[in-house]
């Protein structure tokens, strides 16, 4: 169970990350760092863990800024002369990133499961997944490590690329679950890993870069109601089993060598429902595992529109909690590692605490914008971190939830044009002769 505002435990003085986080969980996940000392340290792990997720909370700050304002530190108040700029990095390789992966699944699971109001479509929950990339400091460890993607002309990108798949709650805008990984892994194999993650009663969001037999089937047949929504893949050989109406049918396809080969127990064939729509003035198709008798034309193709929540999820993290900050921070791969994990469970405390908010107003998560919030949030924390006494944590955070739930949003923008990419001209010269990938 979560803690509750009267069962907050006094932990490293930053209760307004750990309000919602079982002790328990954090002790577990410090217990995957093979690192171990009994020393006592002006940084211990637990203190660590929380700055990694101050470092998301305030990308634009230097990190030992961010350790002075949130106080992070044993020994009284944090100031330069007892937290040397390497004693932090060596503070940050002593925890790795495992302690920080395992956090994040264990909340998430737990918090992206959860229902709100409005979270309820026709007695489903609503989940995405999609795929973002982040970009990494150009050193030869990294680009060893991470690989980078080839421009139209063959060459390497100029800097290596990490790739995130997520699953997001549509509805709370909560990540149940990521993955990350070099740039050359594919999206669909990383969404493989966590398919068993996807909580029954629910439909998936997937973009049309997750098109194939065995991750949907899966989806399809394991657990209880559990549904998926993609849209069309061109190129696709089917026949028509049976027409629902004009722009709702039922096709059948073959499954594909390939997918067969790689998990023996796909049938060779299977029927999936296309649903067409027209988007102004063209004609869109999507396949579902929906049945046509429980869910109309018109109920498929609108829910399909809320695919974009994940998108507007992946892009408060890079702009409103990352400030735009195009490339991570870290020159380390466990450092990356760690700190794109710290920053998800940064982002993940954060949209829970704005849904907690909402809830007590009886209004949906999505109603709070999370760009203000993230703000609101950072600027208390510094607050709270010099509070006395401590006592008073408890109503500092009911007095914190009460000012998150102010910034609720009422006219929500929605995209009404396609994506544009505009040419990047630079003034700077360009080595032709980059060699490209092996």
């Amino acid at each position: 169970m979560l803690l509750g505002f009267d069962d907050l435990h006094s932990f490293a003085d930053l209760d307004t990350f750990s309000q919602n986080i079982p002790v328990e969980w954090v002790e577990s996940a410090l217990q995957l760092t093979a690192k171990a000392s009994i020393r006592r340290r002006r940084l211990p792990p637990e203190q660590v863990l929380w700055l990694v997720v101050g470092m998301a909370m305030f990308r634009h700050e230097p990190i030992g800024e961010v350790v002075r304002r949130l106080n992070i530190c044993a020994d009284g108040l944090a100031n330069e002369a007892l937290l040397a700029r390497s004693g932090l990095s060596e503070a940050r390789q002593r925890l790795g990133d495992q302690s920080l992966e395992w956090l994040f699944k264990r909340t998430g699971q737990h918090w992206g499961a959860e229902r709100y109001p409005q979270d309820d479509w026709h007695g489903l929950q609503v989940f995405a997944v999609d795929g973002a990339l982040f970009r990494t400091p150009d050193t030869p460890e990294l680009r060893e490590h991470f690989g980078s993607g080839n421009t139209s002309s063959q060459r390497q990108t100029a800097f290596p690329m990490m790739r995130l798949v997520a699953l997001m709650n549509v509805r709370s805008h909560v990540i149940l679950n990521a993955q990350l990984s070099p740039y050359r892994r594919s999206e669909m194999r990383l969404a493989e890993t966590f398919t068993a993650q996807i909580p029954d009663h629910s439909v998936t969001l997937f973009d049309k870069g997750f098109w194939g037999a065995d991750l949907l089937l899966t989806i399809n047949r394991t657990g209880d109601q559990r549904h998926w929504l993609i849209p069309e893949r061109r190129g696709l050989v089917y026949e028509e089993v049976e027409a629902y109406s004009e722009h709702d049918r039922l096709l059948r396809m073959k499954v594909s060598a390939q997918a067969r080969k790689r998990n023996p127990e796909l049938p060779e064939t299977w029927n999936v429902r296309a649903v067409s729509y027209e988007v102004n003035g063209k004609l869109k198709t999507v396949f579902t595992s929906l049945p046509a008798k429980q869910f109309s034309t018109a109920q498929v193709a609108a829910l399909y529109q809320e695919r974009w929540e994940i998108e507007l999820g992946f892009r408060d993290i890079k702009s409103s909690m990352q400030h735009n900050a195009i490339t991570l921070r870290s020159k380390k791969v466990e450092l990356i590692y760690q700190e794109v994990w710290g920053m998800l469970l940064a982002y993940n405390v954060i949209r829970r605490e704005a849904s907690q908010a909402a809830v007590s107003y009886g209004r949906s998560p999505c109603d709070i914008r999370f760009k203000p919030a993230c703000q609101f949030i950072a600027a208390q924390l510094i607050v709270m971190a010099a509070a006395q006494p401590a006592s008073r944590t408890g109503a500092r955070l009911s007095e914190l939830r009460a000012g998150v739930a102010s910034l609720f949003l009422d006219d929500r923008p929605r995209q009404s044009t396609p994506r544009t990419v505009k040419i990047s001209k630079t003034r700077y010269p360009v080595d032709r002769k980059a060699a490209p990938l092996k």
